[in-house]
């Protein structure tokens, strides 16, 4: 019996159409002859459907009829059960559409890649490719991350980070810390989006107070870092665990503008999106090998310090005056699952896939033989509660 793969995709996210282009390209790539593929699209709305019309990513510019053709599912949040129910359940028949052996989430973005997604996973207990809970959220947010990046000797640019409420009650304060600290130019981000969403490079008091209330749009947190003005962006893949993982050749994305944009990234000059392979790049990228060998390796303690899992791709910043490196972010299930670049490494997309699945399941081996509970019941020990309400303490 082959292994059945659920791949997930779609989501409530700003990121939601590039995943489902993400996803509909590692499903194609999977080794149908060795696994089963299950799709399970996530619509804007949160609601989950299978079927084998999400397969072709022609389909998606019609979702409403798309969804007509799929059948609506849920999993139950049980540990252990990792069958895909029939939302809507006749009185005869089985209410199991199948049962998932693995799943591999290609989620890009918030309520996916941040950690709330692989939250339900762990619940369940089902194998899975990619980050857990803990390391996709420090992961997704920037300003823990560079937390982290910083408390383990990780260069990274210098950063002012405040709430969106921050902003509103105290504005002016904020602004002269970031114009003491930083000066101008800078770059202001949301805290926890990718793909360039929100993301603007600031050069005045003017345009940062401007820039600030665009980015408070889409999330609490906001990010204010230094721009390098004389910059190449440098991007690298990682593959493994946090114990055993290779890292890839890298890229150099080129961008149209002064920040890679979200069109640099996906529409790669066309109007038709193709994912992160279709945007211009040089790959490998044209560096020295010193200097290629020491963004390999930064890529690799950011993947570990994180304790990331599964497929990631981590984007640096080289500045071209100094030739200073700073690792700038992390992309914890990055767009196209950064195939191409393992393709240039010397691993296809149907092996990566099959890496992933791997990946998963020694995880789980691996989990399974850790202590979560003591089969000791304290409460038939006797002697009392203390602090149960009701209830007299002995003591």
């Amino acid at each position: 019996m082959k292994t059945n793969i659920g791949v997930f995709f779609g989501g409530r996210s700003t990121e939601h159409e590039i995943s489902v282009i993400s996803a509909s390209q590692a499903m194609h790539a999977i080794n149908r002859d060795k696994y089963d593929v299950t799709p399970i699209y996530i619509t804007k709305q949160g609601q989950w459907y299978t079927g084998d019309a999400l397969f072709d990513v022609a389909n998606y510019r019609d979702v409403p009829a798309l969804l007509k053709q799929c059948e609506p599912v849920y999993m139950e949040p049980v540990y252990g059960d990792y069958n895909l129910y029939k939302r809507n359940r006749k009185m005869f028949g089985s209410p199991i559409v199948t049962k998932l052996d693995v799943v591999i989430p290609v989620l890009h973005g918030s309520n996916g890649e941040d950690g709330i997604f692989e939250g339900v996973l762990e619940s369940i207990g089902i194998p899975f490719a990619g980050c857990d809970t803990s390391s996709s959220a420090n992961g997704m947010d920037k300003i823990t991350m560079k937390m982290i990046m910083q408390a383990c000797d990780i260069p990274v640019v210098d950063y002012v980070w405040f709430t969106d409420k921050e902003w509103f009650a105290r504005r002016d304060e904020l602004i002269k810390k970031i114009e003491d600290k930083l000066g101008y130019p800078v770059i202001v981000k949301p805290a926890n989006l990718g793909s360039s969403v929100g993301i603007s490079r600031v050069a005045n008091r003017e345009e940062l107070i401007e820039k600030v209330d665009v980015a408070e749009k889409y999330s609490t947190r906001i990010i204010v870092e230094h721009m390098v003005d004389n910059l190449k962006e440098i991007n690298c893949s990682v593959l493994g665990d946090c114990d055993d993982y290779q890292t890839s050749v890298c890229e150099e994305p080129i961008k149209s503008g002064e920040i890679l944009s979200y069109e640099d990234k996906y529409m790669g000059g066309t109007k038709s999106a193709k994912g992160m392979q279709a945007s211009q790049k040089r790959i490998p990228a044209d560096l020295p090998v010193e200097m290629s060998d020491r963004i390999r390796f930064l890529a690799g303690e950011t993947f570990r310090v994180l304790s990331c899992h599964g497929v990631s791709r981590v984007d640096v910043i080289v500045d071209d005056d100094t030739k200073e490196i700073y690792v700038n972010e992390i992309n914890t299930i990055p767009g196209s699952l950064s195939f191409y670049l393992w393709e240039a490494t010397g691993i296809p997309f149907d092996k990566l896939m099959d890496r992933l699945v791997q990946l998963a399941l020694k995880r789980k081996r691996e989990q399974g033989m850790k202590t979560v509970s003591y089969d000791q019941n304290i409460f038939s020990l006797g002697g009392g509660v203390k602090g149960a309400k009701g209830v007299k303490s002995k003591g």
